[in-house]
């Protein structure tokens, strides 16, 4: 979204989910921003209402409202801030408030919670049901095959899955690290689609996906012929 805010073209077709055209046509309102297939939705961003957050707004008349950027529109316009999952912490911890409802992921906000002890959360119940299907068992598999193996894991998943990696980071965040760690090894614990510009900054480092296979349906809905329509 900010990349097309900075691009010089004043039409912009997204190719992804119905959150990431939002916020594209959010920070570029002057643009015609195109999504190829209307029906590529986020299930997490779904799982969270306005109606619902106006009512726990109501219930909690002194909390700051945090969403994470994978939110509807009508949940972040009645937000106080938006975040992204590198971000989340630093903005929390610059609010003046000590009472923070964050949605719509339970997991990223636990562990945001978990670096700001000051504050008290009110957590909406909603999650990526990619990274919420990982089970620990299947990374004490792959760790006892692979000696030395690091396991990388996004924060969105739960807390027993970052319990038991070595580095927790936003998709940027888990490329960089990567890329400058001499291991040769790693557990990817978030969507696959980053293991194309991880192989292609380290084609000598070996990479394991849980079960073999992490994948967002709704993401790789759009196809070159919706593109080319």
């Amino acid at each position: 979204s900010k990349i097309a805010k900075d691009c010089e073209e004043n039409i912009i077709v997204f190719c992804g989910v119905k959150f990431m055209a939002e916020s594209a046509k959010i920070l570029s309102p002057e643009k015609t921003v195109i999504l190829p297939v209307m029906e590529a939705g986020c299930v997490m961003a779904d799982m969270a209402t306005a109606d619902g957050l106006a009512k726990l707004k109501e219930e909690h008349p002194n909390a700051k409202v945090v969403c994470y950027i994978n939110s509807s529109t009508e949940v972040k316009a009645l937000s106080d801030v938006c975040c992204t999952s590198s971000n989340a912490e630093n903005i929390i911890n610059n609010l003046e408030e000590k009472e923070i409802i964050f949605l719509p992921d339970r997991n990223l906000g636990s562990y945001i919670q978990e670096k700001t002890l000051d504050k008290k959360f009110i957590l909406w119940n909603g999650f990526c049901i990619v990274h919420e299907a990982i089970q620990k068992e299947e990374i004490l598999r792959l760790k006892s095959e692979h000696e030395g193996i690091l396991t990388v894991a996004h924060p969105e998943c739960s807390k027993e899955i970052r319990d038991i990696s070595d580095f927790i980071g936003s998709t940027s965040e888990i490329i960089n690290f990567v890329n400058n760690s001499l291991n040769k090894k790693f557990i990817i614990i978030t969507e696959e689609g980053v293991l194309h510009q991880l192989r292609k900054n380290g084609e000598e480092k070996e990479f394991y996906i849980p079960y073999g296979k992490m994948v967002c349906r709704n993401m790789k809905m759009t196809t070159l012929r919706d593109l080319y329509e």
